[in-house]
């Protein structure tokens, strides 16, 4: 179970980290979106490319999905087994979860380059391939990054 303000937490998040375990039993992480993500410890992720993490969890389906929220001093992992959905086997309703929240990304940079903020001049977003297979994962674990004799006096 994954408690509702966690849940909330990641879907306000614009990317997590993911990380999976190569051949040689070296982390690789990569920057992956959350599709969705629900209180019965369910995530799903979309990939765009089928290379590291692919390969990866092939072999082992061990991973850990990690935000933050530098400003608040929040942050979350979670960490589960993943099971490699082919494309075509993928979810109409997650494929269109995908799209918007692309868009969403889009529209947040387009917003905060009207209100001047530097970042990036393009919409790389806009330029991104379509998925390729889906991650879903069984999350078996939450750990909250918060350390500890700081939550204690929040």
């Amino acid at each position: 179970m994954i408690k509702p303000d966690i849940v909330q937490f990641f879907h306000n998040q614009h990317f997590a980290i993911i990380s999976t375990i190569d051949k040689k039993g070296y982390p690789h992480n990569s920057c992956k979106g959350i599709v969705e993500i629900d209180e019965s410890g369910k995530a799903y992720l979309l990939d765009l490319y089928m290379a590291g993490t692919y390969e990866n969890l092939k072999n082992n389906p061990a991973i850990s999905i990690t935000a933050v929220d530098e400003h608040k001093f929040t942050g979350y992992c979670l960490k589960g087994k993943a099971k490699i959905v082919p494309k075509n086997k993928v979810n109409e309703r997650i494929l269109k979860l995908w799209e918007n929240k692309i868009t969403s990304r889009i529209s947040h940079r387009l917003l905060k380059n009207v209100r001047g903020e530097k970042g990036h001049a393009t919409h790389p977003e806009a330029l991104l391939p379509g998925p390729e297979y889906l991650i879903a994962v069984d999350v078996d674990e939450v750990i909250d990054l918060i350390p500890w004799h700081i939550k204690r006096k929040a």
